[in-house]
């Protein structure tokens, strides 16, 4: 256990996830943090959600508040990690509840255990079921066949990466590429337009075929899976929570140089040499 210090209060904080789908994915685990925890803050995608932990918890505080149009997002971040500290400071047992995995796509409550443990606090994350778990299922995509490579859509277009088009390549927050403001809750075409450049120059075809995604939220609601050419994605209907999976667009090439390698030293162990 830390050292709080003389006089320091032994509050601490853990991050549980709800999974996506409302009351299916919810681990016995993160269940008892909410019902043991002193102080339950709350950020979920969807108001339903939302209700669904109040009827765990019926004092549980939503931190959506905190988002507003034309504010930067990093500055409701901070803004929520200090209400949650704040409880932490004042010797509280706080539970913070988020959907999904609480570390996927997740800076709140990343930076929330890092400062509350540089204060000598307890602070813990338990694993939930991510968006990219139902991908998998959903879509009926093995990683392990072709390999995935994973980026926010953003950020492959801020920075250069190395892309490999015999991979899946799964794009994140898809519909608010190219934001530089930190602010909005959505691009348009124009931005688009960039993203897609960018995966033609990569070796993506105009018409090779790609998969806007949305994990279902609810049991009554089906997942997104909307097929179309890479070109159509310009006009297409994104929200914040759409993700695009661009399947392989050549095949894998042989490493022929490795494989001799691999078949000489193969030789020699089984020869004993």
């Amino acid at each position: 256990m830390p050292d709080h210090g003389a006089g320091r209060s032994s509050g601490s904080f853990v991050a549980v996830g709800l999974g996506m789908m409302l009351g299916a994915h919810v681990t016995p685990r993160a269940r008892s943090e909410i019902q043991h925890a002193d102080v339950v803050f709350v950020l979920v995608s969807d108001a339903i959600v939302e209700r669904w932990v109040q009827e765990m918890r019926a004092d549980a505080r939503s931190l959506q508040p905190f988002y507003a149009e034309g504010k930067r997002r990093t500055r409701s971040y901070r803004e929520m990690i200090e209400a949650m500290l704040a409880e932490v400071r004042a010797g509280h047992r706080v539970c913070g509840v988020f959907y999904g995995h609480p570390g996927v796509f997740a800076q709140v409550p990343h930076h929330a255990i890092a400062q509350a443990r540089r204060e000598g606090f307890d602070a813990e994350m338990h694993a939930g079921i991510s968006a990219e778990d139902c991908l998998y299922a959903d879509l009926g995509i093995d990683p392990g066949t072709f390999g995935c490579q994973h980026y926010e859509a953003s950020q492959l277009m801020f920075y250069q990466r190395r892309l490999d088009p015999s991979a899946y390549l799964v794009l994140w927050q898809i519909g608010v590429a190219g934001d530089r403001s930190v602010s909005r809750f959505g691009t348009g075409p124009a931005h688009r337009r960039l993203l897609i450049e960018l995966l033609v120059d990569e070796g993506y075809p105009l018409d090779h075929e790609v998969i806007v995604y949305e994990a279902a939220t609810l049991p009554i609601v089906e997942p997104r899976m909307d097929r179309m050419p890479l070109s159509a994605l310009v006009d297409a209907d994104l929200h914040l929570q759409s993700t695009l999976v661009v399947p392989p667009a050549r095949p894998m090439a042989r490493n022929e140089a490795m494989l001799a390698k691999l078949a000489r030293l193969e030789a020699r162990l089984d020869s004993g040499a």
